[in-house]
């Protein structure tokens, strides 16, 4: 099954879910809170509070675990918010629209503004940190979501920032969520290349063993016994992916601003899915996970509220010959 279906996914996959469709695996984005719009009525991500907007986000990931295998595994790319007056950064080319929102080619297009404007939301004062991707985490595993692991995408070339209080951000967080205790989760596919040397070499004094709590490990001779089992095991290079990610951002010539780079969403589905699995993505955008997910032998399925970003998947999937 490859499809891409328009429309409000919650719509979509209810109705996938009557028609019992399953999906192995779900790798998505969703729109951030507050930070811009995509001009489209319904879009989430423009709730007035951060509490309405995760609760938006529950009914999602509650209809994605009614299409997700029982041994299935989401996994949500969520960055953070600031809690300020001016939000929602419309989603439009700026190289070819005025400064009020407006398109000069087209005499029809009465625009949208770069920002609205809204409260600072109850609680919060002006220029809070709101904590949404753990806000989401937490709302998610209280809906019965198994909360296995946050991961760090580390991004060597974040946004630049002109603030002169706080740090320049160059983090989101990757959440891996499970339907069931047990899942599928193939380790092996998603190992990163090792830094040190085959164990058995004891000058990088086997670090994993120490902070994992081993006592034994912190004295000479543990460290030796520990280095002459290791030797017997076989070294190809590869180490056990580590919980911090680091991959470069991406620019992308489409007008969809919010895209995540391949190289972010690969271990993903090369660790929950097998060939020929089918892929999930309820906020498909320009189709990052669709030729992501083909690129490895995988089907995709996903849902997009905006019918304009319809070309755009297509452009992208061509690159594989067309997948329409």
């Amino acid at each position: 099954m490859n499809l891409i279906e328009i429309g409000d996914c919650r719509e979509i996959m209810r109705r996938w879910a009557k028609d019992g469709v399953k999906a192995q695996m779900c790798v998505t984005s969703p729109p951030y809170f507050g930070l811009r719009d995509y001009g489209h009525e319904g879009q989430i991500g423009l709730e007035q509070t951060p509490e309405e907007y995760i609760d938006a986000m529950v009914e999602v990931f509650r209809c994605v675990r009614d299409v997700l295998a029982d041994d299935g595994t989401l996994w949500v790319n969520i960055g953070d918010s600031y809690a300020a007056g001016k939000v929602g950064r419309a989603d439009q080319d700026r190289n070819t629209r005025n400064r009020d929102g407006r398109d000069p080619r087209n005499a029809t297009d009465t625009g949208s503004p770069l920002y609205g404007q809204r409260k600072v939301p109850d609680g919060l004062k002006s220029k809070d940190l709101i904590g949404i991707p753990w806000m989401l985490a937490f709302a998610l595993r209280a809906d019965g979501w198994y909360l296995r692991q946050d991961i760090i995408w580390h991004k060597p070339n974040p946004m630049p920032e002109s603030v002169r209080d706080r740090c320049t951000k160059a983090h989101e967080y990757i959440f891996l969520l499970s339907k069931s205790d047990r899942y599928f989760f193939d380790n092996e596919a998603m190992k990163e290349p090792a830094i040190s040397g085959p164990a058995g070499n004891v000058s990088h004094k086997h670090a994993d063993a120490y902070v994992a709590g081993d006592k034994k490990m912190r004295t000479k001779a543990g460290l030796v016994a520990f280095a002459e089992k290791q030797r017997t095991c076989a070294y190809d290079g590869t180490r056990n992916r580590r919980s911090v990610w680091t991959v470069a951002t991406r620019p992308y010539k489409g007008a969809h601003f919010a895209t995540f780079p391949p190289a972010l969403i690969e271990p993903c589905i090369l660790a929950g899915s097998r060939r020929g699995d089918i892929v999930l993505d309820p906020f498909m955008g320009s189709g990052t996970t669709a030729l992501v997910a083909k690129q490895h032998d995988r089907n995709y399925l996903g849902c997009e509220l905006n019918q304009k970003y319809k070309h755009l998947q297509i452009e992208r999937l061509d690159e594989l010959g067309g997948l329409f």
